[in-house]
């Protein structure tokens, strides 16, 4: 059964400025901020980002963009060199190059193929920005973290033709990704929608993904835990095990963080029995993992703890049973699954169809005249 394409305003064309491959930018910009405790995602104002557009090869307008997203645009940028790079190993695009004439321009529609949360088009952009021999212009429908349905276009590019084509792949790799991930931790928070809890991610990302998989997270709902092993202590088994004990443990992390200036870091600690939660607190946990506990082993710590620490729940989740876990009084869900297991949006490039496309000189000369 089809499905109606809802009626989207037409916005005015962006042009985006050339950037040829292999254009290196500087030194990557610092990110501050975050999303919840012991986050380090950088999702904050655009003014945190300490660094200038001209410092990055991406069209300046596209970095603002990124910047305000809580991304680093150098970063994104490194990120779409990598992905065209690796998929034309430095030869061409032999197919494309045989059968479309080099001056040939076409317009492309970036659909929707199934519903879902969308992530990534300014990522995607930057893509197709690092490939296209000369200016483009992008048209965009829909916003990241919109909701959309199975035919709905999110991004209309014109460009040569040879570009669109070999940077369709690697440009979708990335936005069904990202989308994939959104449209996965919607789920949950739509699951959730009306408790105090908030689905939260994991350091399971790809790697070399983490920082746009984490944006993927904020775009579906979700919030963000650490972004590196820098931003916050989480005392685990392992650790508990190397050290000799919790309380050795928390001491040895709580002196070193001291000693190196970083007293305020977070530090938060695995627990996976009721009596353990006690003497964890009072050594001056500021977060507890309660590892693997039921709902009712959740509620019984959440009455123990009665508001000393926060509360994150992880293991024996599922969507089926997220409410039961937020109407325990938890604060926050921790879902490695929201990265690691979520399946790719379905999102194509279409080529219009219909005469062929006059070169973007001619359109610019015309548009003067």
């Amino acid at each position: 059964m089809s499905t109606a394409r809802p009626e989207t305003p037409r916005p005015e064309p962006v042009e985006i400025s050339l950037l040829p491959i292999g254009v290196r930018p500087g030194d990557a910009a610092q990110q501050d901020g975050g999303c919840g405790d012991a986050c380090g995602c950088g999702a904050g104002d655009a003014d945190d980002f300490a660094f200038d557009p001209l410092e990055c090869g991406l069209d300046p307008e596209l970095a603002e963009l990124l910047a305000a997203a809580g991304l680093d645009p150098v970063q994104v940028e490194d990120i779409a060199h990598l992905a065209i790079e690796e998929d034309l190993d430095q030869g061409v695009d032999v197919t494309t190059v045989a059968t479309v004439p080099e001056e040939a321009v076409a317009t492309a529609d970036l659909t929707a193929r199934e519903a879902g949360t969308v992530a990534g088009l300014r990522v995607a952009e930057a893509v197709l920005s690092v490939v296209c021999t000369e200016e483009f212009e992008v048209e965009r429908h829909v916003a990241d973290g919109d909701r959309v349905v199975a035919g709905q276009v999110l991004l209309t590019v014109t460009a040569r033709t040879r570009d669109l084509l070999t940077g369709e792949r690697s440009a979708l790799n990335l936005l069904g990704r990202l989308s994939g991930i959104a449209t996965a931790t919607r789920a949950w928070a739509d699951a959730l929608e009306g408790t105090g809890a908030k689905v939260r991610d994991t350091r399971k990302t790809t790697p070399g993904l983490r920082a746009l998989e984490k944006f993927a997270v904020r775009c579906g709902g979700g919030v963000n835990h650490r972004m590196s092993l820098s931003d916050a202590a989480l005392i685990k088994d392992n650790h508990v095990l190397a050290a000799g004990g919790v309380a050795e443990a928390f001491t040895a992390v709580r002196t070193a963080l001291e000693e190196a200036g970083s007293a305020g870091t977070p530090i938060e600690v695995e627990v996976d029995r009721l009596d353990q939660i006690e003497p964890v607190l009072a050594l001056g946990a500021d977060l507890l993992l309660l590892d693997n506990f039921t709902p009712e082993e959740t509620r019984q710590a959440v009455e123990l703890v009665a508001g000393r620490a926060t509360l994150e729940s992880s293991g024996r989740l599922t969507l089926g049973n997220a409410r039961a876990y937020a109407g325990t009084g938890v604060d926050y869900l921790a879902v490695g699954g929201l990265t690691h297991s979520a399946p790719v949006l379905d999102i194509g490039l279409d080529l219009r169809a219909g005469p062929e496309a006059e070169p973007l000189s001619a359109r610019d000369a015309g548009e003067g005249a």
